[in-house]
This record gives structure tokens, C-alpha cells and sequence, in this order.
């Protein structure tokens, strides 16, 4: 890692500093990053390198938003920018990571288009699946005071607890959701939304491992088991 890429993850390490989006989870993207990237022809390792570094970067500042008005996603991008920038990078490179960053949020509108967007993209939501999935599902449950599993109609639970009564709506009441509802509503969906072949393998291997703890956990917390 050169002096430049140094100072950019200084810069990440003195914001990210939450449990489950913390410089782990930015270690663990990166390299899947680059592990995803080596199937893949014409990727732009320095872009791809920067962009899973500093992807999470706005992620606290999102959390601890009472008003729920902030992406981390396009606020990550306008940090980024002038840290890149005061690094030395290009210009270039410096419009294609904020890319990256802009358009790597599940819950969001803006799409993918480069390959090192797509697989960033990947990659983050490779991180959400499987028993490292689990383990961050309960991390943030914990911090927003969840419960450990809930029975709500998983329809009725969007129509009430997103914006827009859609899936893919921001929740309204964190504290009201729980993972086994993350796990039906945005993990099983993850494998359609995946741009790559080789990430779309990796997540539907790790949704087996998801389904079969949250089918063992109902039939414990139901005396079943």
C-alpha cells in the first residue's frame, strides 16, 4: 500500500467507527474485491482498491441521523472526493471511485455501470450473507435495540415499516426491525441483484447457511427443537 492510499485509510479509520460497518467489514469487501476481480478482464485495481476502502466511510454519520434524511452512499462520495484529492490522485480516479461509492447502496436507485462499480457492489453485499452475515445482522440488531426474531407477515411489515410500503424502502423504525425480516425481505433477494457470476455462486452457498440457522432459531425459540 503506497503513502497515498496510506492517508485514505487514515481518513476511513477516523470515521468508520461502528461494529458492524467498521474497518473489518471495509477489510473483508476489499478482498472479496479483489478476489471477484481477478475473473474479470479491464478492472482498475486502484479504483477498485479505493473504492472498497472508503465505500463505508459516511456510514456512521447515516446511523446517528435522527432525521433519516442521510445516504451514506451519496455522502460517502462527497467526502471521499476531497480526501482523494488531497492524496494526489487524478481526477479521473477520483470521479470513478465516487462512482463506485454512489452507486454500491442496496437500498438505492443509482445503478452500477463500471465493472469496478459492479463489483464493489458485489463484494458489499457478498459481506451481508452467510455466518458473517448472521453475526453483523445481530451486531446492528443490538445497536437499535431489535428484537431477536419476529412472526410479522413480512408483507405487512413493509407496507407498515418502509418508506413507500416497497422493499426496497428505507425502514422507517429501526428498532422495530429483526434480522430473520432483513433475512426475507433484502439477503434473499441479494443473488438476482449481483452483477457477476462468480458473486451470485458465492451468495446463493451463503444463503443456504442464513436459512438453515433461521429455520433452526424459529424452531428453538418455538420449543420445537
Amino acid at each position: 500500500m503506497d503513502e497515498r492510499m496510506k492517508k485514505v485509510r487514515q481518513a476511513v479509520e477516523h470515521e468508520l467507527v461502528c461494529s458492524a460497518h467498521s474497518m473489518a467489514h471495509v477489510w473483508r469487501v476489499y478482498r472479496l474485491c479483489l478476489k471477484l476481480a481477478e475473473k474479470e478482464t479491464n478492472v482498475d485495481v486502484e479504483v477498485l482498491e479505493l473504492a472498497s476502502l472508503l465505500h463505508d466511510i459516511a456510514r456512521v454519520r447515516e446511523d446517528t441521523d435522527d432525521t433519516g434524511m442521510t445516504d451514506h452512499a451519496v455522502l460517502g462520495a462527497a467526502m471521499a472526493e476531497p480526501i482523494l484529492r488531497d492524496a494526489g490522485y487524478p481526477e479521473a480516479t477520483i470521479r470513478d471511485v465516487c462512482s463506485c461509492i454512489e452507486t454500491h447502496r442496496f437500498r438505492g436507485d443509482a445503478v452500477p455501470v463500471t465493472i469496478e462499480a459492479k463489483l464493489l457492489f458485489d463484494a458489499d453485499k457478498i459481506d451481508s450473507l452467510g455466518a458473517v452475515g448472521i453475526a453483523r445482522a445481530y451486531i446492528l440488531a443490538a445497536g437499535y435495540g431489535e428484537a431477536m426474531y419476529s412472526d410479522e407477515n413480512v408483507a405487512d411489515y413493509v407496507a407498515r415499516n418502509h418508506v413507500g410500503g416497497t422493499a426496497t424502502g428505507r425502514i422507517r423504525v429501526l428498532g422495530e426491525h429483526t434480522p430473520n425480516l432483513e433475512f426475507e425481505i433484502a439477503f434473499k433477494r441479494i443473488p438476482d441483484r449481483l452483477f457477476t457470476p462468480q458473486a451470485r455462486a458465492i451468495a446463493t452457498d451463503r444463503l443456504v447457511v442464513m436459512e438453515a440457522f433461521f429455520d433452526r432459531l424459529k424452531a428453538e425459540l418455538d420449543g420445537q427443537a
